[in-house]
């Protein structure tokens, strides 16, 4: 965040230039501005939150970028189709790193005392291993969740909390300490095309891929709202024929 310049671009078009030197001209402005981002809150039974995260800051990227917003806009239709939801879901849109920064900046009081769970989409759009990585704390309702629905889908790789590196940086930082982990495809950093201009839709991304990663995410949601605890209100052992849970004859 110091002022500074550099290009990003493809290969290709940096073997075009030659050898130079060059002459450089930039046409910009540094001075306060803003930023956009976008949030959709889905009213539940509860005024206890779901927060799903996801970025939208280098849509050249098809699984590093934009199989994040995909899901998440398929995951927002089957939520807010649901006949009845315990949870309210929090559905944010934001650019990674600055754009979750910014949103504490705004809302950390009421995240703190609302989100239950959490969930950051990315890199959730191709046909490889799933992949986990926690929460800073390690043993939030979203890790148990997450842990259960893949290990009932076989072998994943799970990650320490070191290995981060997109938005759970910023969700789980000291000070906020929100319960957000990530259940991802192929992790960032991970596979072969990240960052290059292979990530796109004919080497990484499928439509499988893209339905797998909905599909872990909607059993994740599922298994969230009936994760209830049944507490008796009677003292001794209830009488179950008069409530149908027992043959009276």
């Amino acid at each position: 965040y110091r002022r500074t310049w550099g290009f990003c671009m493809a290969h290709a078009a940096l073997d075009e230039l030659g050898d130079g030197p060059f002459r450089v001209h930039i046409d910009t402005t540094l001075e306060p501005g803003h930023l956009t981002y976008a949030d959709l809150v889905i009213p539940g039974d509860s005024t206890d939150e779901v927060l799903l995260s996801t970025y939208v800051c280098h849509p050249s990227m098809a699984n590093n970028e934009l199989s994040g917003p995909v899901v998440a806009t398929a995951l927002v239709r089957w939520i807010a189709s649901l006949p009845s939801r315990r949870y309210t879901y929090r559905v944010v849109f934001i650019p990674e790193t600055i754009g979750s920064i910014l949103y504490l900046s705004l809302h950390l009081d009421h995240l703190r005392e609302h989100v239950k769970a959490g969930w950051v989409l990315t890199c959730i759009g191709d046909n490889r291993t799933y992949s986990y990585v926690p929460s800073r704390l390690g043993d939030t309702l979203a890790d148990r969740v997450s842990l259960q629905v893949l290990r009932d889908r076989g072998p994943f790789n799970a990650y320490s909390f070191l290995d981060r590196g997109s938005d759970e940086r910023q969700w789980c930082s000291p000070g906020a300490d929100l319960p957000v982990c990530s259940v991802m495809r192929s992790k960032y950093g991970e596979y072969p095309e990240y960052h290059t201009s292979l990530d796109d839709l004919e080497h990484v991304v499928t439509s499988s891929g893209l339905q797998g990663g909905l599909d872990v995410m909607k059993a994740c949601i599922t298994l969230l709202e009936a994760n209830v605890k049944f507490q008796t209100k009677f003292p001794g052992e209830p009488q179950m024929g008069r409530r149908g849970l027992r043959p009276t004859t």
